[in-house]
């Protein structure tokens, strides 16, 4: 059984409709890349997986369980960490203690020092730099520290949305470069990005949304070769 089943999603902004009859899943281990245009509906989808946005109708479970009443901190406690766009960090709080907010579940705080070591293993400038205030770093860096945060949840299956939103090339690569470590550390990934080409080079799979609806669905190396997802996504 796939680790997320989502079935039938529907979802709304007041009388808006968002999502129409979305369905995916994601198995355990995979890296699994959600693309399209902006507005089309991959942030409210990641935000219904969370907690945060509650669907109108359709089921959502995870690791066999129904999730479609549980709350944001719900999810924290089953297994399920969200890096929204931005990173959304504590701008007047230091690095330290940014991660340590990751860690706030009661069942996830006991371990907090032991997996802050191993998240400036994955990010050694934050082991550097663990004094300093979110708020003076670069964007590049201020990426990495959201992900770390997500990250000290010890999370089964991490959902990450825009990672490489404004940040230059070298960095990009980077990110992309962690994400794929992470895979390979045992955490299933659901990743929402607008940079395809890095996407489908690293993901299992992926599914495309256009206007609230999947569009497109595949193995990635297939996807990569397709014309319509060459001349709309890549400018081919």
């Amino acid at each position: 059984m796939p680790m997320l089943i989502i079935e039938n999603l529907n979802c709304f902004y007041g009388n808006v409709q968002a999502l129409w009859d979305v369905s995916l899943n994601v198995e355990e281990g995979e890296i699994v890349a959600l693309l399209g245009a902006n507005g089309a509906g991959k942030t409210t989808l990641l935000n219904s997986i969370a907690g945060i946005v509650r669907p109108a109708s359709g089921n959502l479970s995870f690791m066999g369980s129904p999730i479609n009443n549980l709350t944001s901190s719900d999810m924290i406690g089953i297994g399920i960490s969200y890096l929204p766009e931005g990173g959304k960090l504590f701008p007047e709080m230091t690095i330290c203690e940014n991660l340590e907010m990751g860690a706030y579940d009661r069942g996830k705080w006991k371990r907090r020092k032991e997996v802050m070591s191993h998240v400036f293993e994955l990010f050694p400038k934050l082991r550097e730099r663990q004094k300093q205030l979110a708020r003076t770093m670069s964007g590049g860096e201020r990426q990495m520290l959201a992900m770390g945060r997500a990250l000290m949840s010890e999370p089964k299956l991490l959902l990450l949305d825009e990672l490489s939103y404004g940040l230059a090339p070298i960095i990009v690569d980077e990110v992309f470069r962690i994400v794929s470590t992470l895979k390979n550390e045992g955490i299933t990934v659901l990743l929402v990005e607008q940079n395809v080409h890095q996407s489908l080079q690293i993901a299992s799979r992926a599914y495309v949304l256009e206007n609230g609806r999947i569009a497109i669905s595949g193995k990635s190396a297939d996807l990569l070769e397709n014309d319509y997802i060459k001349k709309a996504y890549l400018g081919m």
